[in-house]
């Protein structure tokens, strides 16, 4: 590596008492037109550090040469195109700012004054004044030449300066750069930030004009797109080891893997040197343009910190004959170089001796230089010849001035830009009219690369995206690993090899960033009261909700007919849901139903066989088969109960239940009360022998049905059941069910069939102990029992289940309740008729009970 440069000597004038000043150094090259070029070749000292109680010289540090050398190549490549400027002699007026506000200042009034001397507002053609200025590198330097040259319209461009405001022509109205501004590079920098998915960022800025608006831009991009802030900390102006150490604290104890940086290198350096001593590692560091390609961030003790850095950087460019230039330069040949002394004598560790061959400048141990050196072959540390950034934009702000001159001598009369359709005058023509040509110009370059500026006096957005990467030596170079392009149009195009990044612990795994880890679908992000919405925790979606997207804000609630799957990020179709016949629930019911039917066919076929036999005859036998024959149909009822409801067995169902089994029960019901009235007529004075015979059976049949019949047929009148898809009772399932229209009706029905049934429990309970051989009330009472036990029990669990469990509930009840009716009261008289036929005769009868009562 190349040692520091000391700049050439700075004249102190004036005694102690007087302001403070210093002559900046520089060199010129007459023609008939003069380019301007300031160069921050020296670093001076801030003027925070210069004490004004005593006077000293300023420390003087390393220069950047390349870039002015680029200058210069372009002018006299440009001199060497007889087409292109002809008869036209350029010229160059260079002097080197030293990185100070007060050399940039002075540089440019020498270069409007045309004097040795800064003398404001005075002009002389002694040393010939710039009709354009080139520079300067920084920012902070830059600015203050573009309000000097602004007032006078004198075009000035830029080939580092990228600050935002400078693209403020109201400000800055001669200002143009061949540099992007930080507007895009900041955008960039977001664009890369999102391409990796990191939204919980750290950003850190120096205290200049540059690092703030940078910063600032790069937060609101961010925050737009719905990343966040961890933390931003300012680097101060004026060196201060508290703020640095709470700076590398906040940094090391953040849980933000990912840090914006937009800073200058020297301002950075003493934080990262802490950062680097506490041993801060794991991070990604994204820097700007100033940073990209530091030589102070070269040491070993950095490696660790830093690997890993993506860095923004102008896009490279290759300048043809710039390499065979820099090595054909001598000082010998190149007198008017007041710089290529100090570069020489740094590459070749020797002392020239000089042009006055006074040789004061020489001590016995110095090394004399030969007059023979050459450049080739030297490994040029100092230069980059293979990655030309800055000077590439040095050598297209030569190009854009030199464009603007051949369209100015150009000009035809009658066909200027300027009043009245005139021209400038070649010979005395005024600052703002070159800008005019400038800031219009548009063309390409030998690359084939287009140069123009916009409105705002910026180039196309065009940067590099480079990697440090460590080398065998434990040394970083800067592979690029990508391409951001602010295109005319607005749209940005971002470009990432991501195999070829080597992340911060070496490998090629992406770094994560985040606050809170990203929410899975099937779940919502809810935010953290406090927090910024970028920390939040997880909820999973409510039922019947899906979220099919990671980190979704909220949760989409499924279509009717649809439901959420087991993880909650799809929505798939309901499972129709109703009690088929195929299904062995259905298939189960199906065939008890029809069997319970089938024996009480048999019983009534066994009845109507032995009609003429005691144990048939007794107790009414037309209200026996009318009990099995209603029985039958019971059981067969609730097959209209199983499978896909429609319009017409929701009608049906309820109705024809409700109806069969009223009949059934007032069967029931005229069975006990015949056997109440036969044994009160046997008395001669009781007033129910007037009762007594078929007819009160059969009315009491018939008036217990109607009203029945009355409930339901008003019920189908005025609220009739219908088939309903209910999506929402059950998670997953569409139940295809019967609705019954009118619950009151439906309860009414039930609740009538109950009293009927509470009516012959308790007749049946009374008149047990009747003395008759036949006396059927002992069996009914059972029967009762079974039957309201079963129904009563069907109430909760009606109302317990839904879909094809309910009917599946109701069918039972139905079946059950139908079973112990066709059990209690029909199972015994079987048993005589079939197994016992000497109990079923009149004999057996007469020997058994003395009082007898016959009803035909």
């Amino acid at each position: 590596m190349i040692s520091v440069y000391d700049c050439a000597k700075a004249t102190i004038t004036g005694s102690t008492c007087q302001l403070r000043s210093f002559t900046i150094n520089g060199y010129n090259k007459k023609g008939d037109m003069n380019i301007g070029g300031i160069f921050s070749l020296y670093s001076g000292e801030a003027a925070s550090q210069i004490p004004f109680t005593e006077l000293r010289d300023i420390a003087l540090c390393k220069k950047v040469y390349e870039r002015l050398l680029a200058m210069i190549f372009a002018i006299e490549e440009i001199q060497r195109d007889p087409e292109f400027l002809p008869n036209i002699t350029l010229g160059y007026v260079i002097y080197d700012s030293c990185t100070t506000i007060a050399g940039v200042l002075e540089g440019t009034m020498k270069l409007l004054t045309g004097q040795r001397k800064a003398i404001p507002n005075y002009k002389c053609h002694t040393l010939s004044s710039a009709k354009a200025v080139i520079g300067e590198s920084y920012s902070s330097t830059s600015i203050p030449i573009a309000r000097l040259l602004g007032l006078y319209k004198v075009p000035q461009i830029s080939y580092g300066a990228t600050v935002t405001s400078l693209s403020d022509k109201n400000q800055f109205p001669s200002f143009l750069r061949t540099i992007p501004s930080d507007l895009y590079q900041a955008i960039g920098i977001v664009h890369l930030i999102l391409y990796f998915g990191w939204t919980w960022v750290g950003l850190v800025s120096d205290s200049s004009d540059y690092g703030l608006q940078g910063s600032l831009i790069v937060k609101e991009e961010l925050v737009k797109a719905g990343a966040c802030i961890a933390f931003f900390e300012t680097i101060p102006a004026i060196y201060s080891e508290m703020k640095i150490q709470h700076i590398s604290e906040t940094i090391r104890k953040s849980s933000a893997n990912v840090v914006v940086i937009y800073s200058i290198d020297t301002d950075l350096y003493p934080v990262m040197e802490v950062i680097a001593r506490n041993n801060v590692s794991g991070k990604v560091w994204v820097v700007s343009d100033d940073l990209a390609q530091s030589y102070l961030f070269t040491k070993n003790e950095f490696v660790k910190t830093l690997q890993g850095t993506l860095g923004f950087i102008v896009r490279r460019g290759d300048i043809s004959g710039f390499k065979e230039y820099i090595y054909s330069l001598n000082p010998q040949s190149n007198l008017d170089d007041i710089f290529l002394k100090d570069f020489w004598e740094n590459v070749f560790d020797c002392k020239l001796p000089s042009l006055d061959n006074s040789n004061n400048n020489l001590t016995k141990e110095s090394k004399i230089c030969k007059g023979n050196e050459t450049l080739e072959g030297m490994k040029l540390d100092f230069f980059n010849l293979a990655d030309l950034r800055y000077s590439y934009n040095v050598y297209n702000a030569i190009y854009a001035v030199a464009h603007a001159l051949h369209d100015m001598i150009s000009c035809k009369p009658g066909e200027g830009p300027f009043t009245n359709n005139t021209c400038a005058v070649l010979q005395n023509f005024e600052p703002w009219q070159l800008f005019n040509y400038i800031k219009n110009t548009h063309f390409r370059n030998k690359n084939g690369e287009e140069v123009f500026f916009d409105m705002h006096g910026d180039p196309p957005a065009l940067f590099s995206i480079v990697n440090w990467q460590v080398t065998t030596e434990n040394t970083f170079w800067y592979p690029e690993v990508g391409h951001f392009e602010s295109i005319a149009d607005g749209n940005q195009i971002l470009t990432v090899d991501v195999p070829a990044i080597l992340w911060n612990d070496g490998h090629g795994k992406i770094p994560h960033s985040l606050c809170s880890e990203s929410c899975s679908a099937g779940y919502r992000k809810a935010p953290l009261i406090g927090q910024p919405i970028c920390c939040f925790s997880c909820i999973i979606c409510f039922q019947g909700e899906i979220s099919n997207q990671t980190d979704s804000t909220e949760c989409l609630r499924c279509s009717k007919d649809s439901w959420p799957n087991e993880r909650q990020d799809k929505c798939i179709k309901k499972v129709i849901e109703f009690l088929s016949y195929e299904e062995p629930l259905g298939t189960t019911l199906t065939s008890v139903s029809i069997f319970s039917a089938m024996v009480s066919a048999t019983i009534l076929t066994i009845f109507l066989k032995h009609h003429h036999t005691p144990v048939v005859k007794a107790n009414n036998r037309e209200l026996s088969y009318l009990l099995l024959f209603s029985l039958t149909l019971c059981f067969l009822s609730s097959l209209i109960f199983i499978g896909c409801p429609t319009h017409v067995t929701c009608i049906l169902r309820q109705g024809a239940f409700g109806i069969i089994f009223a009949l059934s029960i007032s069967c029931v019901l005229a069975k006990t009360i015949v056997v109440v009235i036969a044994f009160s007529a046997s008395n001669p004075n009781s007033n129910l022998r007037k009762y007594s015979g078929p007819r009160l059976p059969k009315t009491l049949v018939m008036l217990c049905t109607t009203v029945q019949a009355i409930i339901c047929i008003s019920w189908l009148i005025v609220s009739p059941p219908f088939q309903d898809e209910n999506a929402t009772s059950a998670s997953g399932r569409i139940l295809i069910e019967c609705n019954e229209g009118s619950p009151v009706s439906f309860w009414c029905m039930l609740s009538y069939m109950g009293l009927l049934a509470s009516v012959s429990l308790v007749v049946a309970f009374l008149s047990r102990n009747l003395p008759d051989s036949f006396n059927e009330a002992k069996f009914i009472t059972f029967s009762m029992l079974v039957f309201v036990s079963v129904w009563m029990s069907f109430i909760p669990a009606y109302l317990s289940t839904k879909g094809k469990y309910m009917v599946a509930v109701e069918i039972f009840a139905i079946v059950s309740s139908g079973a112990g009716l066709l059990f209690c009261i029909f199972t015994p008289k079987c048993y005589i008729i079939l197994l016992r036929p000497e109990m079923n005769t009149k004999d057996y009868l007469m020997r058994k009970r003395e009082f007898k009562n016959e009803i035909n």
